[in-house]
Formats: structure tokens, C-alpha cells, sequence
């Protein structure tokens, strides 16, 4: 039996009146070092709830293989934590998460099956979701909160009538998880205008609403749909997430805390979304594609209460202060900052040319025509084609259906141009020296689309190129997932080879682990790792110009950082800083 129920106005938990005072932080995020601390400072603010979702993608990246539960997706870990940090669980299992994260949660296996119709009833992907609910579900049983664990509450689906309108989906998604043993509450979450409530809820399931602003226009379209039962915003937005190129989005707290204000005090229940967003690590960032693809940068910062290293922000201390109008307050002070690594100056003095090297990294798959990122098996990172030209002279090389995302074009190893996704650049004019000449693209998946129609969209070279008309034949195709790096055979580094993509490494001596920020002045684009974890993508477009390190990253003694730089650089620094870089601003 749910342990939280509901009444006509309100929630019941264990039948006592309770009000959901929550906030999100995905554990997936975060370091599992780290989960403990931002737990605690989750109650020292207030809350009594934290929310997550749960990433299909990352839980279940081969469909024949097992769950993977460990590390940074110890979920049955973070669970245990919230529960002895006397916190509640919000759980949003999907399958889709939207999130900002890569494909919005959904795997690359089965975005790989040929039309196959995403969040709809479709049996190929319904019974995807049942085989892994059957492997899942089993895990999370005895975290409910019928048995005694934190979590109170599921959530079908996520903002499904900002998509789709196929009801036999969402009744699938229920029966899956009542039939697998969740007796606690189901809700879904839309965003609060009529026809989104209407295709987006389930007679007998909690509706709840998502907005940042005008609380009360909301949550009385809310009370509309739904005459009775407990008032809830699932997803307060008090910041928004950042693309490359466009500004960091930054919300006043007072104006933040005012609304929240406004919540509380009409009765409702909230989820702050988010109270601590984290990092996109590695490649697990999402993007928009509406008029235009705009991939989401690696911070997940979202002007948060928390900051992306979880120090309390503006709105940590004005959100206390609103929740203890409304709750008790919590016992212990505010939390104060983290310690900081002092200012650190990395020489990178060992270099390895990508392009000479990666026969050492991925064997090549030969294919005719140059075959999708998909096509290769190929979920995440680069892919490197090479073929050669049968003739010379200047021409238009044209790249049919354009590329996925990013690709820099080298004619005999000297780059030629770069074509974008975002920009739907499909020609470029080269100049082929003489016949046999090597023609070598090297494609950047910047990230899977994480909302509306274009979920799924294929990434590396899209269909045939041709160089005047001319299909160019006979690819070399090298699948670069680059989770694996040891083989890269460094060398001192010779600046005569510094135009091309090319790996580059430094040591750094470290007396206390602390958290830091790794900045690049100098450099152009491209990814980063210390001690072989993979921090993320940078890229001098900004608006972001530091990757959040962890403290548990870094180790006692001499440290390593790697940097695989695209572009063209005469950098041979980095530095270790103790202040985070996202700007310019857009208030809001």
C-alpha cells in the first residue's frame, strides 16, 4: 500500500497531512563521493524530498547485457543516502527524461531500430521499456516507501503532452510499474496550459504542473484540469540550462524566493527544479533542435541553489529563509563553501597527432559509402572517415543530408574548413592537390537531442560525399568512443605539428584534494580528462569557460591532465582555478 496518498487538498504520508517540499539532483550528475554532502545541504535548506530522474541510456547501454548499477549509477546507494539523511525520494524513471541530457535518456540501441515510433505504443518500444523495468524495477523494490524506504512517489513519463497524445502509452507505462510491484503514488508532469494536462495525464494518476513564473495564473490552470486532490509544481524552474554560443541564464533569487513565497503560501506542494544541477561529465550532454541544433554545454550549473561544485548560492540563503515561513527549520547551520585547490599552472609538455594515431585507438570498418556514427555502433565521441580523391583541381565537396553534429575537413593533413550541424552547412570548397590526394573528416557528435521530433537524429557523415558531382568511394571509417586512452603514444611536443588535432598531456602536483576549475586560456576546442576521468567538452565559444574538477578526481602527489585539442594551438598551459566561469549573463 502507498504510503503517501492523497485528499481532497492535500497529500497524506503514512496518514498525516504532509506538503512535499523538494528539489532535484540527479545522482548521475554527480560524484557518489560527493552525494553525501549535497544530501545533507539538501535538508540544512529545508527539504524533505529530493527528486531524480533515472537515465535509460546510461543504466542500460547494451540491451543483452546487465543493468550497471555501480559508481556514478549506484542508484540503490543514493537512495540509501536520501533515506539516512531523513530525506524523501521523488522518482522519475521515464523512459524518457528529457533532462538536457544526451538522446534524453533514451539508448542508442534502440533509437537505432529503423522507424520505430518513440513514446508511443509502438510494440518495439514498449516491450523495450518492459525488459528493462524487469531488470530495473526488481533493484529499487525495497527503496519504496511501502517497505520503509525514502521514495514516496513515481513518475510516468515526463511532460508526455508537450509530444504525444497516445494514452494506450501512459496506461502501458502504469500497468508496468504496478504490475512489478511499485505500490507507491504515480504522477505525471506537464506543462500548465489545457491541451498539454489533457494528453499528458491518466484518469486516477496525480496530475502536477511545471513552470517558473506567474504561480498563480498556473496553478489555477492546474485546478481546472484537476478539481480535486493536492496542488503541485514538479518542476519550479529557478535557472535554465546553457547552449554553446549563447549566454549563461541567471534568475534574480529574490524573484526566485518570491514565487516560491507564492507557492508555499497557496498550499501547494513544490520540487525546485534544480536545487543542485550538477555536470554533464564526459559526453552525456543534450541538445535542442527546433529551428536549429544547439547542443547544451558540459556545466549543468542551472543558476541553481547549490552551484555546480555545491557551494550554497544567492538562492540557497533566500530559499531557507521562504521554507521556514512554511516548515520546520532544519537543525545546523548553513552550510559554508568547500575548500578550493590553490591557483595551479599545468604545463602540457607530451603531445600525440590524433589522425597519425588512431589506427592505436579504433581499428577502421571500410564501407563503401561513409557509414552513420550509428551505423558504426557508435553511441558517443568522434568518428574519423578517409578516403582519397581520384582527381585534382578546385571543387565543392558536398556532404549530402549535412553532418551530425561538428566536422573539421583535411585535404593531406592541412584542414580545409568545418561544417556544423547548426549552421546546416553542406558544401565546402576545396582545392585537391593531385589525384590519390587523402581526404580525412573528423566528426564531433555534440550531443543527442533531448526534446520534441528529433530524438534519435543520426550523427557522423549523413549520406554519400561528392567532390563535383562525383561520389567519393571506398571509406575508411574509425569509431573514437575515446574511453580509453592509454594507448595514445605521447611524445615531447613539437610545435611544427601544433595545427592539427592532437592529444596533449602535463602533470600537476596536488597536497590536498580540493575542488577546482579547469581553465584554457589559449586553446580553442575539445575535450579534457585528470587521472582518466573525462570532465567534458570545452569550446571558447563559451559561455562557459572553466569544467567543474571534483575534489575525489584528484589524488594526493602528481596528478595527470589530458587535453585532446581540435583546433590549431600554440597553448601549452592550462590552469587549476579556484572560481567557475560561465558568462556572459542573461537575467531572467
Amino acid at each position: 500500500m502507498s504510503a503517501l496518498t492523497v485528499s481532497s487538498d492535500g497529500f497524506l504520508l503514512h496518514g498525516e497531512p504532509f506538503r512535499i517540499i523538494s528539489g532535484a539532483m540527479h545522482y548521475f550528475r554527480i560524484h557518489p563521493d560527493q552525494w553525501t554532502d549535497r544530501l545533507r545541504k539538501a535538508r540544512l535548506m529545508g527539504l524533505n524530498t529530493v527528486e531524480t530522474y533515472v537515465p535509460w541510456n546510461a543504466h542500460q547501454p547494451d540491451p543483452d547485457g546487465p543493468l550497471v548499477l555501480d559508481g556514478f549509477l549506484d542508484l540503490p546507494r543514493y537512495l540509501s543516502l536520501a533515506r539516512d539523511e531523513g530525506l524523501h525520494v521523488l522518482l522519475r524513471p521515464g523512459p524518457f527524461i528529457c533532462a538536457e541530457w544526451d538522446d534524453g535518456g533514451l539508448p542508442s540501441w534502440l533509437l537505432a531500430a529503423p522507424d520505430i515510433r518513440l513514446r508511443s505504443s509502438d510494440p518495439r518500444f514498449t516491450q523495450a521499456i518492459d525488459r528493462y523495468f524487469d531488470a530495473l524495477l526488481p533493484e529499487l523494490l525495497p527503496y519504496m516507501a511501502a517497505v520503509g524506504g525514502p521514495v514516496i512517489a513515481v513518475q510516468v513519463e515526463n511532460e508526455y503532452g508537450a509530444y504525444g497524445d497516445d494514452t494506450a502509452y501512459l496506461k502501458h507505462l502504469e500497468q508496468a510499474f504496478r504490475t512489478r510491484g511499485v505500490e507507491e503514488l504515480l504522477f505525471t508532469c506537464d506543462q500548465a496550459n489545457p491541451e498539454h494536462l489533457a494528453t499528458g495525464s491518466l484518469p486516477g494518476v496525480l496530475a502536477t504542473a511545471t513552470f517558473g513564473s506567474r504561480v498563480d495564473q498556473n496553478l489555477a490552470e492546474l485546478r481546472r484540469h484537476q478539481p480535486d486532490g493536492p496542488l503541485m509544481c514538479a518542476e519550479f524552474w529557478i535557472g535554465w540550462f546553457d547552449h554553446w554560443g549563447g549566454p549563461h541564464h541567471v534568475r534574480d533569487a529574490a524573484d526566485a524566493a518570491a514565487d516560491l513565497d507564492r507557492l508555499l503560501s497557496a498550499g501547494a506542494s513544490v520540487n525546485i527544479y534544480m536545487f543542485h544541477g550538477g555536470t554533464n561529465f564526459g559526453f552525456t550532454n543534450g541538445a535542442n533542435h527546433k529551428y536549429a541544433y544547439e547542443p547544451t554545454v558540459t556545466s549543468y550549473d542551472y543558476d541553481a541553489a547549490l552551484t555546480e561544485c555545491g557551494d550554497p548560492g544567492p538562492k540557497y540563503h533566500a530559499f531557507r529563509d521562504v521554507i521556514a515561513r512554511h516548515a520546520p527549520a532544519p537543525d545546523g547551520p548553513v552550510p559554508a563553501p568547500a575548500p578550493k585547490l590553490p591557483f595551479t599552472a599545468v604545463e602540457l609538455d607530451r603531445r600525440a597527432a590524433l589522425m597519425a594515431h588512431v589506427g592505436r585507438l579504433a581499428e577502421p570498418v571500410r564501407t563503401e559509402a561513409p557509414a552513420t556514427m550509428n551505423d558504426l555502433g557508435l553511441h558517443a565521441g568522434y568518428a574519423l572517415y578517409r578516403t582519397t580523391f581520384d582527381t585534382a583541381g578546385d571543387g565543392l565537396l558536398h556532404f549530402t543530408g549535412g553532418v551530425g553534429d561538428r566536422a573539421q575537413v583535411f585535404v593531406d593533413g592541412a584542414p580545409v574548413g568545418v561544417l556544423e550541424r547548426e549552421r546546416h552547412d553542406e558544401t565546402l570548397p576545396v582545392r585537391v592537390p593531385h589525384p590519390g590526394a587523402t581526404l580525412e573528416v573528423l566528426v564531433e557528435n555534440m550531443g543527442g537531442v533531448n526534446y520534441g521530433p528529433r530524438i534519435g537524429a543520426p550523427k557522423g557523415l549523413l549520406g554519400p560525399v561528392t567532390f563535383n558531382g562525383s561520389p567519393l568511394h571506398g571509406w575508411d571509417c574509425h569509431p573514437l568512443p575515446l574511453d580509453d586512452l592509454d594507448a595514445v603514444p605521447f611524445a615531447p611536443s613539437d610545435a611544427s605539428t601544433a595545427a592539427e588535432p592532437a592529444f596533449h598531456r602535463g602533470t600537476f602536483e596536488v597536497d590536498a584534494p580540493a575542488d577546482t576549475f579547469l581553465a584554457l586560456p589559449g586553446w580553442t576546442k575539445g575535450q579534457a580528462w585528470i587521472n582518466g576521468f573525462h570532465l567534458g567538452r570545452y569550446w571558447n565559444r563559451g559561455p562557459q569557460h572553466t569544467l567543474y574538477v571534483p575534489a575525489p578526481v584528484l589524488r594526493p602527489g602528481t596528478n595527470h591532465l589530458v587535453v585532446l585539442e581540435l583546433q590549431a594551438t600554440t597553448a601549452t598551459r592550462a590552469q587549476l582555478t579556484d572560481t567557475a566561469g560561465l558568462g556572459p549573463e542573461n537575467t531572467w
